[in-house]
């Protein structure tokens, strides 16, 4: 979990003796008063309840959530009351403007952006919109670079021998034949699928060679761990001591100045090239790094560095979390590996590895909705009011009030799921066959009863790349592996930290060539 280590104990101690009266008096809102509670509404018992939700939301959400039936309700966060909507407020929430409810500010607020990253780089966050448009156009142009360093990735941090990532099975199952393998080999789960992720998204954000860099990986993977550390450091102090806390704190500061060292000569080479040739030259990079220099609203590493940063924020933490719960369900549940093998099998004989194939595997894509919603976050949607404002129920909605969607209450919900707590892989495979809206239920998904992606036109811009990039995992892995646990025959309890839900980093998985019947 967080790793404090680095940052000088006295100092911190200090300051959270010094102001643990101000931070409890801070958690009462009187403004909010209207507004019912889970937990205590004192200025001391909030501050308790406070550090039970960080540890409980989950449980805390499904009491309120069952207790208030669908009417806002509030719960003490670590400096603030979040204001608990139901499905029914989505519209409301999707139809207000940015300056009514805003995304970017509860974000900042959440993990005090603007100062571990810089106020230029979040108050102007023209990366999203760019890598939003760019990836929206069409994700073919990228996928075959993914696919090949994703297939690369596993193949060297397995170390199974080659597996014939090819396009035919058959070649698969001749190779199998020819040099069958028993070697069961185990790896750290979590640091292992990290790495794979951050290689197969670096790849189309910074390119070769950069994303197989070991430094780079290790910078670029971490980055969110690092924020979320001295995020939720600060998030420990009133505001008017976090400008000078933020100076102390280690984590981001330096995990950015050591981006830049391993940034800066790509940045060069690639304004070189640009100086040389113009804006176009025939091996031109075509990735979120070049997309941003081409927008040429900034030009030094200073500035770009953090905005791949950013980016990388947003797409290495979600995914490996999201493929690590799969996989350990997959270990969890071998009588499903057969089903899924047969249809990645049959899919890439006919279209082979190309992101219409990856289309084409409804039941894989199941697979993968299905652990969103029972290992996606426990709340999404989140904003902050700008002003004053009423949602259609008359509820009313304070100036600066943090408000957000219980996510994992709804997902395990009996009104909207059948069964809701068992996993069952197949469920959106069913539900898109069974009915006439197929791409409802994708795990590409944005609606009232699946929010893995949040809802709105803010929802994950990302997702597609997600997508395709845990999709084409997942069929590499069945169609060239064997998998199960290393120690233990249960799936492992996750890790439940205020909004994330995280699987277990000391669980071991192992892995065996693939044994064909």
């Amino acid at each position: 979990m967080m790793d404090i280590s680095s940052t000088n104990p006295y100092i911190l101690a200090i300051f959270c003796v010094a102001v643990s009266a101000v931070i409890l008096k801070m958690c009462k809102s009187s403004k909010l008063d209207h507004i019912p509670y889970v937990g205590h509404s004192t200025w001391l018992g909030s501050y308790i309840s406070a550090f039970k939700y960080v540890k409980n939301a989950a449980q805390i959400l499904e009491e309120g959530y069952a207790q208030y039936k669908g009417v806002p309700f509030k719960v003490p966060a670590l400096g603030r009351w979040i204001v608990v909507v139901g499905r029914h407020h989505l519209e409301d929430m999707k139809k207000s403007a940015d300056h009514e409810l805003s995304l970017a500010e509860a974000s900042n607020d959440f993990l005090k952006l603007n100062y571990l990253i810089g106020s230029d780089t979040i108050s102007n966050p023209y990366h999203i919109s760019v890598a939003r448009v760019h990836l929206a156009r069409s994700l073919a142009p990228y996928y075959f670079d993914m696919r090949d360093e994703i297939f690369t990735a596993f193949d060297e941090l397995l170390d199974l021998g080659d597996n014939g990532a090819v396009d035919e099975p058959a070649f698969l199952f001749l190779l199998s034949v020819l040099t069958p393998s028993t070697e069961w080999k185990g790896v750290p789960a979590v640091k292992t699928v990290r790495e794979i992720v951050c290689r197969a998204s670096n790849r189309v954000f910074v390119g070769l060679p950069l994303c197989r860099n070991p430094d780079w990986i290790e910078i670029s993977s971490r980055f969110t761990i690092a924020v979320a550390t001295d995020g939720i450091i600060l998030n420990m102090f009133p505001k008017f001591l976090v400008p000078l806390v933020s100076r102390i704190l280690p984590h981001t500061a330096t995990s950015i100045k050591r981006a830049m060292e391993l940034l800066d000569p790509t940045i060069k080479e690639r304004f070189r090239c640009m100086r040389e040739h113009g804006d176009e030259w025939s091996d031109k990079p075509n990735d979120i790094l070049q997309w941003l220099i081409d927008e040429r609203l900034e030009s030094t590493v200073e500035e770009l560095t953090p905005r791949v940063l950013m980016t990388n924020f947003a797409a290495i933490h979600s995914p490996t979390n999201t493929f690590t719960h799969a996989l350990y369900y997959l270990a969890t549940h071998p009588q499903y590996v057969r089903l899924l093998r047969e249809e990645v099998d049959a899919v890439i004989e006919e279209y082979g590895w190309t992101k219409e194939a990856t289309a084409k595997m409804w039941k894989v894509d199941s697979f993968l909705a299905e652990t969103e919603r029972l290992q996606g976050f426990t709340v999404s949607v989140q904003r902050k009011a700008m002003e004053d404002l009423t949602l259609s129920d008359g509820t009313f909605i304070p100036k600066g009030t943090h408000i957000a969607v219980p996510t994992c209450v709804i997902h395990r919900d009996s009104a909207v799921y059948e069964n809701p707590d068992a996993f069952d892989p197949l469920r959106f495979y069913k539900l898109r066959n069974d009915g006439t809206e197929s791409a409802r239920h994708q795990m590409v998904a944005v609606n009232q009863d699946y929010l893995a992606f949040g809802y709105g036109k803010h929802a994950c811009p990302g997702r597609f790349l997600a997508a395709d990039e845990l999709k084409t995992m997942l069929a590499y892995v069945l169609i060239s592996y064997d998998v199960k646990f290393e120690g233990r025959n249960t799936r492992p309890s996750s890790i439940k930290w205020d909004i994330g839900v995280m699987p277990d980093p000391t669980v071991r998985v192992m892995f065996r060539k693939r044994a064909y019947d």
